[in-house]
């Protein structure tokens, strides 16, 4: 495994200079998060960006990830809309082909998976309705995701969305039921909803693991801490992913962090080396 750090940590940074300091920093991997600093408004879609980066990434020798969880890429008055999830169709389709065109971008990064998340609904619909909208645009997701060879789709439970728990991705994996479909697994996330240990579900789904995140956190509570600050036990977590055989990224996400954005990228892995080094 290794260590990488997520983009939206960076936010007030450009992208490329972004990438130069978390490879001078040592970090062997970039979670992009396509967002408004990146991208614009007549051209919302991150694969000419994904060209461009490609050459650094791979000149610094970065292993890539895609994320799309950015706040207001789609609608710039609510957060994380639309989603799969949302009432329309039309609605739907926004998010389903901002996500086509991350698969795009991570074809031609060769980054190992996109990761996404399946929103929060809007509606009073039944929960059967909402997973069946889910079920429907992940399936359609995964057949443009065979025609990018080895890109995969990872999926994260976060809490207050609807899916949000162990549980219920447990339920969307078996109705998806395709090869490319796995986890996301944010282990703060994990000890916010008391879902304990880490390690227990690490190794549950070892076999569909393909990126983590990781930050401090407190039970109950869905904020991103630096290290030190929450509840989350990293020897647990570590061994967990040890036992799991992880060889990914371990991808430090601290979002709310841009305004220091270098000095905790540089406390955070001071903080974990010792973790991934096993010491």
């Amino acid at each position: 495994m290794f260590l990488g750090y997520n983009t939206n940590g960076f936010a007030h940074h450009r992208l490329e200079d972004a990438i130069e300091i978390l490879a001078d920093l040592g970090y062997g991997g970039v979670a992009w998060t396509p967002d408004v600093h990146d991208l614009t408004s007549h051209d919302p879609l991150p694969m000419q960006v994904a060209a461009l980066i490609k050459t650094r990434l791979d000149a610094l020798q970065l292993v890539s990830v895609i994320e799309t969880g950015s706040r207001f890429i789609l609608d710039r008055f609510r957060k994380h809309q639309p989603t799969l999830v949302s009432p329309t169709r039309e609605e739907r389709e926004i998010r389903w082909s901002f996500l086509r065109s991350c698969l795009e971008a991570a074809g031609t990064l060769g980054a190992n998976c996109i990761s996404f998340w399946s929103g929060a609904p809007v509606d009073d619909a039944p929960p059967s309705v909402h997973m069946t909208r889910l079920v429907e645009q992940c399936r359609d997701l995964l057949t443009f995701a065979s025609l990018e060879p080895n890109v995969r789709l990872a999926f994260e439970p976060e809490p207050g969305m609807f899916i949000d728990t162990m549980d219920k991705f447990a339920e969307l994996h078996a109705r998806v039921n395709h090869p490319a479909f796995g986890l996301t697994i944010d282990v703060g996330h994990l000890v916010c909803n008391g879902e304990l240990p880490v390690s227990k579900h690490l190794k549950a789904w070892q076999h569909v693991l393909w990126n983590v995140h990781i930050e401090d956190m407190k039970r109950g509570v869905h904020d991103h801490l630096m290290f030190g600050e929450g509840e989350v036990d990293f020897t647990d977590v570590f061994a967990g992913l040890r036992e799991a055989n992880y060889q990914g990224g371990v991808y430090v996400e601290l979002s709310r962090h841009s305004y220091d954005a270098v000095n905790v990228a540089r406390k955070a892995k001071e903080f974990l080396d010792p973790f991934t080094q096993g010491k």
